[in-house]
Parts: structure tokens; sequence; C-alpha cells
């Protein structure tokens, strides 16, 4: 009997997919746990100025264009399936694909980033469309304008592919492991224990500093590292402090207060 082999660039194409809905999901289970949100549902159903169904659509429509690219791209590039059977495994080459990809990843998303807000007409047209979500949620994290989508998660993640030189194997891997960070970044919650957080000064506290009016023109980076925030001066410093009507707000420090 024959079995059914599932091609690495097929799961390279579709896993990152699954792994969104997946991921988000558990946070909309956990969304109800008021003391870990860092603004309250209440505030998520008046401040956000799109409906969920419509970010729904967004997504899905961003998650086509980018499942299209990337098999136009595994194509393009051929599949390395024998050339991977012939490379010895190493753990040492896997990490340097990993951690190039992740700066590649970074350096791109930043600097498009920072661009679509500083340019009026791309903020206005594009990139504006992403901050209707004031206050973030997990599903909502590749809610995007289509143009920016292209550009900043499909041009990027194929630009840290190439230049990685990472296998399609390794992309399944890679890719969900930013979707999931992406998606971390934008649940709303501070969760004791979430690794994401131990590990990576950019999460979920740190994006959502961003969304909020007075730190649209900080804390660009994403979705891994802050390193560019802070060479470039964007780096807007914060604090979680309690809200008097229960969970968690991040907070500028006081030097950013008075400005």
């Amino acid at each position: 009997m024959m079995g059914f082999a599932v091609s690495d660039e097929l799961l390279g194409t579709v896993a990152p997919i699954v792994v969104y809905w997946l991921y988000s999901g558990i946070y909309v289970a956990l969304s109800s746990l008021e003391s870990y949100r860092l603004h309250s549902k209440v505030e998520e159903e008046e401040k956000n100025l799109v409906s969920k169904s419509s970010v729904v659509k967004g997504v899905l429509l961003q998650q086509l264009v980018q499942a299209v690219v990337a098999i136009l791209l595994f194509t393009v590039t051929g599949s390395d399936a024998e050339a991977d059977k012939a490379r010895q495994f190493s753990l040492l080459v896997l990490a340097r694909q990993f951690v190039t990809a992740m700066v590649i990843l970074d350096t791109w998303q930043y600097f498009m980033h920072r661009y679509m807000h500083h340019n009026k007409f791309l903020y206005k047209h594009i990139h504006s469309q992403h901050h209707r979500l004031i206050v973030p949620y997990a599903y909502g994290a590749l809610y995007n304008h289509p143009v920016e989508g292209l550009i900043l998660d499909t041009i990027g993640g194929a630009l840290s592919f190439l230049i990685s030189g990472m296998s399609p194997r390794t992309s399944i891997f890679f890719f969900s492991f930013a979707t999931i960070k992406t998606v971390d970044d934008h649940c709303g919650l501070w969760l004791p224990g979430n690794l994401f957080h131990m590990v990576f000064k950019n999460n979920s506290a740190y994006h959502d500093v961003h969304h909020q009016l007075y730190g649209s023109k900080y804390n660009f980076s994403q979705p891994f590292f802050v390193m560019w925030d802070r060479i470039l001066g964007t780096y807007m410093p914060y604090s979680l402090e309690k809200r008097e009507d229960g969970g968690l707000e991040a907070r500028p420090t006081k030097e950013f207060k008075d400005d």
C-alpha cells in the first residue's frame, strides 16, 4: 500500500497558516483572563475601528498572497530534497540560518515599517489599516493592507529565506516560529511564564506601546529584536503597571510622559 507523502514545499506554505489560527485560538480562549490583559475587553470593543469579521477576511487575503508567493519561490529555487539527504545535518548550520533569517527579517521590517509611518501618503492609505486595531489581539496580527502585507511580510520573508540559504524543510520551522512570535506580540496579554516575554524584549507589551497614539513614532522593531530601535533612537521604554479596573498597562517611562 502506497503512503501519501507531503513535500517540504507544501508544508512550508501551509504550516505557518495553520499555526497562525491554532495559536490565535489559544489566545482567544485565554482572553477572558482579565487580570492579565493589557487592555480591557470593553476597551477592545470601543477603541478598535474595524470589525472582527473584516479582520478575519483581511488576514485570509494576506495569507492567500503569501501562499502564492511561497509556491512561486519554491518553484523558482527548486526542490533541494536530494541535497538535504546528502547534506549532513548540523545544528550549528541550522542555528546560523535561523539567526541570519531573524536579523534579515527584522532589518527589512524595521525600515519598511518606520518609512510607512513617516511617509504620510503610505501611512494614510496603507499602514493605517493595521492601526485600526488600537487594542491588538492575536488573530489581528496579520491584519494589514494587501500592499503592506506584500512588502513587509511576504517580501521580507522571501529575503530572509534566500539570504539565509535555508532549505524548504528548515523554512517550515522558521516561518512557523516567526508566525507564533508575531501572534504572541499582538495577543494583548501578559501571561506569567511566557517564554517569549522572558527571552525577547520585543514582546506583547513592547508592541502594544507602538499601537497607542503616544508610541506611534517609537518601537518599530518587529518581530524579534529591539536593536534597530535602540541604535536609531526610536526605543520607548515602558513599565508594566496594574490598572485600577484590573489587568495591566504598558506605560511609557517618565521622560516620555513629559514629551
